[in-house]
């Protein structure tokens, strides 16, 4: 039982969420885009979003700005969140736009908000889970995504609940958070989404 909870905290990693999100737009959408376009999309947003940040992650625990790549501390999660902001915020003006990529646009900009929310709570010491943030984010996306598509993506809903349960319960037995700081997870990545959705809902 142990190894299964544990195995949620790698699963549902952070960094990987958003080309998690992206993955499932292109899956689910049924608008048509060329299979060349996709993986071009995808592999800009795999390197922006999964291989700088962990460069720049490994870089900062080189030179002793981090202690872990876990990021343990309210404190050593500033410079990688805001470093990941920008990066956000690159992927919004030159990877994706919100005429051929609407829905997928306002995913991302509620991983931005979510980012900087995270950031701004880390200024005042607190530690939101960024696992809470990631998968609720995700499960608020496609909530929307079928509503939106009208498309039965009930078992994929339900998945992704026992996600976030899951992955709150993994925290919880590596001791990584305490039960407010994933609450916080969770609100700060569902409402972003949740106030965004009436864009392109």
């Amino acid at each position: 039982m142990e190894k299964f909870l544990k195995t949620a905290s790698i699963v549902f990693h952070p960094v990987g969420m958003p080309i998690f999100g992206a993955a499932l737009y292109f899956l689910i959408t049924p608008k048509f885009f060329e299979n060349t376009l996709v993986q071009i999309k995808l592999l800009s947003l795999v390197v922006l979003t999964i291989f700088v940040p962990l460069v720049f992650l490994f870089f900062l625990k080189k030179i002793g700005i981090v202690q872990s790549v876990h990021l343990k501390t309210a404190r050593e999660r500033r410079l990688p969140l805001l470093f990941f902001c920008v990066l956000t915020t690159l992927i919004l003006n030159y990877v994706l736009n919100d005429f051929y990529f609407e829905e997928l646009y306002y995913f991302y900009c509620g991983i931005l908000f979510s980012g900087l929310t995270a950031f701004f709570l880390s200024l005042f010491k607190v530690k939101a889970s960024l696992h809470l943030i990631g998968i609720s984010g995700i499960c608020m996306f496609t909530v929307a995504m079928s509503i939106y598509y009208q498309s039965n993506l009930i078992f994929l809903i339900a998945f992704l609940i026992f996600s976030i349960g899951w992955t709150a319960a993994s925290r919880i037995q590596v001791k990584a958070h305490k039960p407010l700081e994933l609450i916080f997870g969770f609100f700060i990545g569902v409402l972003p989404q949740l106030i965004l959705v009436q864009y392109w809902l």
